[in-house]
């Protein structure tokens, strides 16, 4: 709504958004954190998206909607860039571990940046590329919205999903090519249509499962 300030707007679209209850702190947590991209944006070139209103629906809004799809303690943010969607839920979950890869040096910067100033503990920012990534604990969950098809996410994980972990891929229309496209090795569990508040565009989750 023109006139309307980005606390509001966060407020209305969090009150919109299934499954999400954050409290105030939470709430400014999450404004601050917009902040800084916005300032670290300038230079550094982290989002395409340039006005803080639209990044409450393109960025905080569309990051949080996946929230109830999350399982489990430990999750890794594939591609996460400026820290999308794995900071939104960081602070959304506390009890989260969310591990932010990218291969990009300027956006592990910016992302330790946020993790001090912030104060989010559970962020751990690295710069690497999923294909070569080799962590010492598991995760039960691996999301990311950088890939351009399910089929190159799903291989570039193969390799950290055990059984009982579930890949999320973030994706804009129903990806029906895609989904063709996948290795006979990779179980697709659900997809779940998004309902992002503000965002006039179709967003999709498609959760999948690696075979042993």
């Amino acid at each position: 709504m023109p006139g309307e300030s980005l606390a509001e707007a966060l407020e209305t679209g969090l009150r919109e958004l299934a499954g999400v209850d954050l409290g105030s702190a939470q709430k400014s947590m999450l404004l601050s954190y917009l902040a800084l991209l916005e300032h670290w944006n300038k230079a550094y070139n982290l989002t395409g998206v340039k006005s803080p209103a639209d990044m409450i629906s393109r960025h905080l809004l569309d990051s949080l909607a996946i929230a109830p799809y999350i399982n489990g303690r430990r999750l890794l943010d594939a591609g996460t860039g400026a820290g999308l969607p794995g900071i939104p839920l960081a602070i959304a979950q506390p009890g989260l571990e969310v591990t932010l890869l990218d291969s990009s040096g300027k956006k592990i910067r910016f992302l330790n940046h946020v993790r001090r100033q912030l104060g989010l503990e559970n962020i751990h920012p690295v710069q690497q590329r999923l294909e070569s990534f080799s962590p010492e604990t598991c995760f039960e969950g691996i999301v990311s919205r950088a890939f351009s098809d399910l089929s190159s996410f799903a291989r570039a994980a193969r390799h950290l999903v055990p059984a009982s972990a579930q890949l999320l891929a973030m994706k804009g229309r129903f990806p029906e090519s895609e989904l063709r496209q996948l290795p006979d090795w990779v179980r697709v569990k659900s997809i779940e249509k998004l309902m992002v508040p503000g965002l006039q565009e179709d967003r999709h989750l498609v959760i999948m499962s690696v075979n042993a």
